[in-house]
């Protein structure tokens, strides 16, 4: 599936191209308007980028190691971007050679300097949330500032803890960027019981927690994403953790000292996942998806598509950076609707846009719930999605907590016609709608796919590679 120039025109058969146009929106930015069309099997083998939250954490944790660490499978998009910008800011040195790896070299746990201009996050709440944490136990103050869809979104859950811990804030009206964060002298550690499943809100705690004498804990209801744990651990944090009254405890202890170390990010199962249900969708499909990470608190997209029947088979299964991956191979299947446990939510909640769509073509009808997160991400993914899906012509029901979603068995979806599908600037609303476009009648236009490169760069060249 080429992209052509902005002069191609629409193919209701298969394999047909996909029409891109520049404009400006209202506000002057050029967005990249899009139409996908229906496509050939996806085949052969490719590779996502690296991912996203072990991309961040490592930037951040070698940061604060004494020595050079070395990263290699970093994800190049805009938002770890700006993770690196404003690691730099606080003292880190880091390069990017030539063949792809990065060289940091850290400012050592204690010595970050005063950033002397404000921190720029751009869209991605991880950096934001994660270098709230990491700044609250420094003594000084620094600014964060995003682009707008950032500074729409909530950052109380982090000021709440990190307050408690001695921190202070001046954040805009609702708790969002612009913020300043005054760090503390000398931080108190907390013992804080996350009162939502939020992997942000537990890594800031913990990363707080590094430059805190005492023993700083994090009580987890429901286990989200472990990244921080593993990754801190391979640092040379000293975590311990246990389990209490049925819910997961994380200590770490104050005053680290970490290591520099060599990183290899695996690829991202966020990324994969629109590649997932694209091959499981479109008719003839098989394809191998190489170096998947599968860590458990993330692989749950993995988890529900086969239990709605996707055929998904793990290829060499094995370790990379202390994380499981392996080779995913996708081949076409009849998906069924089923309900979708929200006890899985946390290790998928990136997931959810696309796995909407792959619900949309099931038997039957597929029910999710206790999905709450999502109204609080880039936009509010639960309405955008219903609105979204409808208006390719899906059967969708929306929820406080999550959508019902009549599959209509296989059928391509209507398609959007003239209309385009508002993506309010979220980069996986834009990517789970392409994936729809490949199985529509008339096309799915996208009002601005440009958000997409804050977290996959290549999707597009990626997907017209599998389609071709």
């Amino acid at each position: 599936m080429p992209i052509p120039s902005a002069d191609s025109s629409m193919n209701p058969n298969w394999g047909a191209p996909c029409h891109r146009v520049n404009a400006l929106s209202k506000t002057g930015v050029e967005m990249a308007k899009q139409t996908f069309s229906r496509s050939p099997a996806l085949r052969g083998q490719i590779r996502v980028p690296g991912d996203k939250s072990i991309s961040h954490r490592s930037l951040m944790f070698a940061g604060l190691a004494v020595g050079e660490s070395r990263i290699t499978g970093l994800l190049e998009g805009e938002d770890v971007l700006a993770t690196a910008a404003a690691m730099r800011q606080l003292g880190a040195d880091i390069v990017r050679d030539d063949d792809g790896t990065w060289r940091v070299h850290g400012a050592g746990l204690g010595s970050l300097v005063e950033p002397k201009q404000a921190l720029d996050m751009g869209n991605s709440g991880t950096s934001t949330r994660l270098m709230m944490g990491l700044l609250a136990s420094h003594g000084f103050s620094a600014t964060f500032i995003g682009d707008a869809s950032l500074s729409g979104r909530p950052m109380k859950r982090v000021i709440e803890p990190l307050s408690q811990m001695g921190a202070s804030f001046e954040a805009s009206s609702g708790g969002t960027l612009p913020l300043m964060l005054r760090g503390a002298s000398s931080a108190v550690p907390i013992t804080y019981r996350l009162p939502v499943a939020s992997a942000q809100v537990k890594s800031a705690v913990l990363l707080a927690g590094l430059n805190t004498p005492g023993i700083t804990r994090v009580i987890e209801p429901i286990v989200t994403r472990d990244h921080t744990e593993r990754m801190l651990a391979g640092f040379g944090a000293t975590l311990e953790i246990g389990e209490e009254n049925g819910e997961r405890v994380i200590a770490i202890h104050g005053e680290a000292n970490l290591t520099p170390q060599d990183v290899v990010v695996p690829g991202d199962p966020s990324s994969a996942a629109f590649f997932i249900v694209a091959a499981l969708l479109v008719p003839g499909s098989d394809l191998v998806i190489e170096n998947v990470g599968l860590n458990a608190t993330r692989a749950g997209i993995v988890t529900v598509l086969r239990q709605m029947g996707g055929q998904i088979e793990e290829l060499n299964r094995r370790e990379v950076g202390g994380e499981p991956v392996a080779d995913l191979r996708i081949k076409h299947s009849v998906l069924f609707g089923i309900d979708v446990d929200p006890a899985i939510v946390p290790s998928m909640v990136d997931e959810f846009p696309v796995l909407f769509v792959a619900a949309a073509l099931a038997k039957g009808t597929t029910h999710t719930r206790g999905l709450e997160e999502l109204r609080v991400k880039e936009s509010d993914r639960i309405t955008t999605m219903a609105n979204a899906l409808t208006s390719v012509g899906a059967n969708v029901e929306e929820h406080e907590d999550g959508l019902t979603i009549h599959g209509n068995g296989g059928d391509l979806l209507r398609g959007t016609a003239n209309a385009r599908v508002k993506t309010h600037l979220d980069h996986r609303i834009a990517m789970a709608m392409a994936v729809a476009g490949l199985v529509s009648r008339d096309g799915v236009s996208v009002d601005d796919t440009a958000p997409i490169a804050t977290s996959f760069p290549t999707f597009m060249d990626l997907l017209a590679g599998a389609t071709s």
